[in-house]
C-alpha cells in the first residue's frame, strides 16, 4: 500500500502545471537592473586598473571631488549604509589611502580625508573609471545614454 500511495503521489507532482501567472521575472525592473549591475560590474572588475571595489571608488572618487567630511557624509553621499561605509573606509585606511582626523569644528566628529597616495590613486583611476561608464552604456546611442541616466536619476 505504501507503494501504491508513492506512485500516486509521484504521478500527480507530474501532471501539476505551473499557474499562469501575471509576474514575469524576466520583465521586473529590479532583475534587470541587477543584471546590468552585474554586466557594470564585470566591466569595473575587469578595467579599473588597480584592486579596488566599487564602493571603495566610489568613496575615493567622492573625497576626491568634495574634500574632506565626516564618514556619515561621505556614506550618504555615496549611497552606502554606516556599516559599509565604515568597513569601506577602515579598508581604505589600512591600504594608506585615506586617513581619519579630528574635526577643528567639532571635536566629537573625524573627518575622511584621501592620502597623498589616495590622491594620486584616485587622479591615476578616474580615466580607468570614465572608460567603465563609456562601456557600460556602449550599446545605446548618445541620445539613448542621455534619456537612460535622465529617468535613472528621476528613479533615485
Amino acid at each position: 500500500m505504501g507503494g501504491e500511495r508513492m506512485a500516486r503521489s509521484v504521478a500527480a507532482k507530474k501532471s501539476v502545471k505551473p499557474a499562469k501567472s501575471s509576474y514575469v521575472l524576466d520583465e521586473q525592473v529590479g532583475f534587470i537592473l541587477r543584471q546590468v549591475w552585474q554586466r557594470h560590474s564585470s566591466i569595473f572588475s575587469r578595467d579599473i586598473g588597480t584592486n579596488l571595489t566599487p564602493t571603495q571608488w566610489a568613496a575615493l572618487s567622492k573625497l576626491a571631488e568634495t574634500g574632506p567630511c565626516s564618514q556619515n557624509q561621505l556614506g550618504r553621499l555615496t549611497a552606502m549604509d554606516v556599516a559599509t561605509i565604515k568597513g569601506v573606509i577602515d579598508r581604505l585606511t589600512a591600504r594608506g589611502l585615506t586617513e581619519t582626523s579630528q574635526d577643528p569644528e567639532d571635536g566629537r566628529r573625524l573627518l575622511v580625508s584621501l592620502t597623498r597616495a589616495g590622491q594620486q590613486l584616485a587622479e591615476k583611476v578616474a580615466p580607468n573609471a570614465l572608460a567603465i561608464t563609456r562601456e557600460t552604456l556602449a550599446p545605446l546611442d548618445a541620445r539613448e545614454r542621455e534619456m537612460l541616466m535622465a529617468l535613472l536619476n528621476k528613479l533615485r
